[in-house]
């Protein structure tokens, strides 16, 4: 059983109140096992309606979580049952798809273990945030706003970036803005109070005691609204083994980047001599950061700034063409192909697809089931947009025209001005939502569905 609840927590020495789920013995979200069925009641113990959306996995449609689209929130004090096969492991996540909710932490991890689970292997969860004091509602009003810079709400254009409504009606060429020149993306729209991993801040990490000697799984969750990362292991040499849920030829590296909604599975081999080795997310484009420690041997912990040495760069699609998956698809030509333009602008703060901000009378883009299908996605805009399917896994398959067996994924980031192709196999009949991830730009309008047909 999950309970979706109010909760308090301290972020920089003040009360927070924001939401959650839990299990009735406190447990924060999901632990189960692949081949198992999932089977779980949800009760909604606040005083407005919610909703849980699965992320990554593929129930049938109507139990996938998004009002509107797959059924109706569950009201306050009211309940919900879900029950379907799990057909794969992996590292997911559960959260809400009402309103602003997911803003105020109403989230939690999903692990469906495998065989990547190794007996002899520790597993550390870190789940990243992007927290506000500001309501959410407030920050959105902000946005929308345009010109204007509410208190913890919104921050000004970057120093490359056009001033508000400078992009509208923009085409670019992949990475190159309208002058010719290398596009710099305008990022972070909204000025956050914290950034939190695992519901604390480095001011007071988590610290993970560990073997020396040992080895230990990172299953990192980018749960935040609006924020991307770098993933900084400092000296540590990460393996990088599965993104989204779904394995990878290993990659080997100490940086690792990480979109909103990603997620990745790193193996650390640990040090034998007694240190402590900080595990830290670096928010992209500035360098305010957040992490974990894992502690071997009792080491001292030192206090780690809130700040990098140096601002990180914007997320790249770089590693994204290095990934390759362990089990792609099948080769195959698509029998349907949707092109989606990622359109919008900062000006009143619209978000759309093909120029249409989502509303109800919108029609599904048409599949029929056993097609395969292919959606290319072109970001006209200046800000990188993360796109998230719903009920099915893709692979990544072509970027900026070159073709390659890809990540399996549900979730891509597209940059601005670059072109990103994925094909799935339409293998789970209903209605899908199909959206970018950040927060801010679902609700204004970067949304749309798939209907089988």
């Amino acid at each position: 059983m999950l309970r979706i609840a109010r909760r308090s927590i301290e972020v920089n020495g003040k009360p927070a109140s924001v939401l959650g789920i839990r299990q009735p013995d406190g447990t924060f979200g999901i632990r189960t096992q692949v081949g198992d069925r999932f089977r779980v009641h949800v009760e909604n113990t606040l005083e407005e309606p919610s909703l849980i959306h699965w992320h990554g996995l593929t129930p049938p449609w109507q139990q996938d979580g998004v009002p509107g689209v797959s059924g109706p929130p569950i009201p306050p004090g009211g309940s919900a049952d879900y029950d379907f096969p799990l057909r794969f492991g992996g590292t997911f996540w559960m959260h809400s798809h009402q309103g602003l909710q997911e803003q105020l932490l109403l989230a939690a991890p999903l692990i469906i273990r495998d065989q990547r689970d190794l007996p002899d292997q520790q597993e550390v969860i870190v789940m990243l945030a992007d927290f506000s004091f500001t309501p959410p509602d407030q920050i959105f009003a902000g946005l929308k706003k345009g010109g204007g810079m509410s208190p913890g709400a919104m921050t000004g254009a970057s120093p490359s970036a056009p001033a508000s409504g400078g992009m509208k009606g923009m085409t670019m060429a992949p990475g190159m803005t309208m002058g010719g020149t290398a596009a710099k993306p305008d990022l972070n729209d909204v000025k956050y109070d914290a950034f939190l991993a695992n519901d604390r801040t480095l001011g007071d990490p988590e610290v993970v005691k560990v073997e020396p000697g040992g080895r230990v799984l990172l299953r990192i969750i980018n749960s935040s609204s609006m924020s991307a990362f770098h993933v900084d292991l400092g000296p540590l040499d990460g393996e990088l083994i599965a993104v989204d849920g779904f394995r990878v030829a290993p990659v080997v590296a100490r940086r690792f980047p990480i979109a909103v909604a990603q997620r990745l599975d790193i193996r650390l081999a640990i040090p034998r001599a007694p240190a402590a080795h900080p595990v830290l997310a670096v928010l992209e484009g500035e360098s305010r950061q957040t992490g974990v420690i894992l502690q071997a041997a009792g080491a001292p912990i030192t206090r780690i700034p809130d700040n990098a040495s140096t601002a990180s760069p914007a997320l790249t699609l770089d590693l994204e063409r290095r990934l390759r998956a362990a089990q792609p698809l099948k080769p195959r030509k698509a029998e349907r192909v949707h092109t989606l333009n990622l359109t919008g602008e900062m000006a009143g703060y619209v978000w759309s697809i093909n120029n249409v901000a989502w509303n109800k009378d919108v029609p599904p883009l048409p599949l029929a089931a056993g097609e395969r299908v292919e959606l290319i996605f072109v970001n006209k805009t200046p800000m990188p947009h993360p796109m998230h399917l719903h009920g099915h896994e893709f692979q990544v398959v072509e970027i900026d025209g070159k073709r390659f067996p890809g990540a399996v994924r549900d979730t891509v980031l597209v940059p601005p001005g670059r072109r990103v192709v994925v094909a799935f196999d339409a293998n789970n009949p209903g209605l899908w939502a199909l959206h970018c991830h950040l927060l801010y730009h679902l609700d204004a309008g970067m949304f749309t569905t798939l209907g089988y047909v």
